[in-house]
């Protein structure tokens, strides 16, 4: 089976024109690269040789794309060159080749350039448009803060303002054993400061300490500090 497959082979072979080198001489010998010179330059070619520009069908690509035979370039230039690029494209696509494409981009603004902006008005007009800037314009006279609602807590805020003694010195006074143990303990409950001290007013504060958050006896609980609330008011 396998010589009858080997013969039609070597028929091939054998009716190739092209002489193949010769085994063990390689590819890079003088002979092979001018064999391969002479063919490049059209002089050992065999068979049909290629096709001068002037017997090139001028025929169009046909609607599918597939064009038969090749269509040579005007001497026109680029613009030639464009143009039957864009007829191709019309051709294959369906589409209209002058048909610009639809730019929807609102593009940059040029108020910066003095160039562009004095083409198109005076100082005249920017004059104008000044003046009609000051008839338009309003001043905005400031109201007064609307009160805090009612929500039921007390306005650390309101009672920060209303105090004056430093943070430490005492006012009221604290009975007990360990009350800074207490306090520490009690304190690690609430997320913030603000917060411990909203609940020292709510339940009874600053006269009263139930919670065991005030053990100085200062009024502010957990180490809570009015002096921003009192500067933001005096700036």
């Amino acid at each position: 089976m396998r010589k009858m497959l080997l013969i039609p082979t070597l028929g091939l072979i054998a009716a190739c024109d092209t002489v193949a080198p010769v085994s063990g001489t390689g590819f890079n010998t003088p002979e092979y690269q001018a064999q391969r010179e002479a063919e490049l330059a059209g002089q050992g070619l065999t068979g049909n040789p290629l096709l001068p520009p002037e017997v090139i069908s001028e025929q169009p690509l046909s609607a599918q794309g597939v064009a038969d035979t090749q269509t040579p370039l005007n001497d026109g230039g680029a613009n030639d060159i464009a143009n039957q690029t864009a007829a191709v494209l019309a051709n294959t696509s369906g589409q209209s080749a002058s048909t610009p494409p639809v730019n929807n981009g609102t593009g940059i603004s040029d108020e910066q350039d003095f160039e562009a902006v004095s083409n198109r008005r005076s100082i005249d007009d920017d004059a104008a448009r000044i003046e009609q800037n000051r008839e338009t314009y309003q001043v905005v006279a400031p109201s007064a803060v609307p009160e805090r609602g009612a929500d039921g807590q007390p306005n650390i805020v309101q009672y920060a303002l209303s105090t004056s003694n430093p943070v430490g010195t005492q006012l009221y006074s604290r009975a007990g054993f360990n009350l800074a143990a207490k306090a520490e303990r009690n304190c690690a409950q609430f997320a913030s400061p603000d917060q411990a001290q909203i609940s020292f007013l709510s339940n009874g504060g600053p006269q009263r300490d139930r919670k065991g958050l005030d053990p100085d006896g200062d009024g502010y609980a957990c180490g809570w500090d009015p002096s921003p609330f009192r500067s933001a008011i005096n700036n």
